[in-house]
């Protein structure tokens, strides 16, 4: 209970710590709703608006995130209408999530192999909001003694040196690690001195005329991928149900 005053209560994080657990809980009951409605079990049904056209959940998602999203801002840190505003917003960014896929491609791929990007994101965000929970701080600040926090100029070089590594890791095609670096600053100093992939905007401008880096480039990207795709990709079927089989292609199309 001391860790909790302490490290929740006393810094105002408890709407962060309620919007992570709604948005967490929305996300799973919906995929387990949605997963009864694909194999025809139980009383939930698709809903459909005039015309016969699916309303996907994105859409009360969409208009809950904005009501949250302006509630949290006039309701400060503290009191009910904080708390309740982190809660509508949780469960709107869960609902928008669940369906970020669909928003990505502008189709509904939701139970298609594209559609493992909404359980990637979900799992992504509630990761970054855990870790902000637990006192990490964004682009690298939180380790800084007191007086070093009193000059501006330590901090401003302390936030743009790590944002730098995070970019030269996005710029390398590493997405995730990129993302985590904002919040934990060595993963993005790892991302930053790796070797890129070899299909990223790094490798296209830097290893063109490196043969042997594009190679080693192309070797360690095969070789990840065959480690983790699978152990990922069953993760994410796991979470959020696995994707309907592709068709096979007939052989006048191959």
């Amino acid at each position: 209970m001391g860790w909790f005053e302490r490290n929740i209560m006393e810094p105002g994080k408890l709407p962060l710590l309620l919007a992570l657990v709604s948005f967490v809980l929305t996300f799973l009951i919906t995929r387990g709703i949605t997963r009864l409605i694909r194999a025809g079990k139980g009383p939930f049904r698709n809903i459909s608006g005039s015309g016969g056209v699916h309303v996907h959940h994105v859409v009360p998602g969409v208009i809950l995130t904005i009501v949250g999203g302006f509630g949290a801002v006039a309701g400060g840190q503290y009191g009910f209408g904080s708390a309740l505003a982190a809660v509508i917003f949780g469960i709107g960014a869960g609902l928008v999530l669940d369906e970020f896929a669909l928003v990505l491609h502008l189709a509904d791929v939701y139970w298609t192999p594209d559609g493992r990007k909404s359980v990637e994101m979900v799992v992504l965000t509630a990761s970054l909001v855990g870790l902000l929970l637990l006192g990490f701080s964004p682009l690298g600040v939180n380790d800084l003694s007191e007086g070093q926090q009193q000059n501006r100029a330590v901090v401003l070089g302390n936030v743009l040196v790590n944002f730098g590594f995070a970019l030269i890791a996005l710029f390398k095609g590493k997405v995730r690690i990129a993302v985590l670096g904002v919040i934990i600053p060595l993963i993005a100093l790892i991302g930053a001195v790796r070797l890129a992939r070899p299909t990223s905007p790094w490798a296209k401008r830097f290893y063109r005329n490196r043969p042997r880096a594009r190679a080693k480039s192309g070797l360690r990207a095969y070789h990840h991928d065959r480690r983790w795709v699978g152990p990922r990709r069953r993760f994410q079927d796991w979470i959020g149900g696995a994707p309907d089989p592709e068709p096979a292609r007939s052989l006048e199309h191959r």
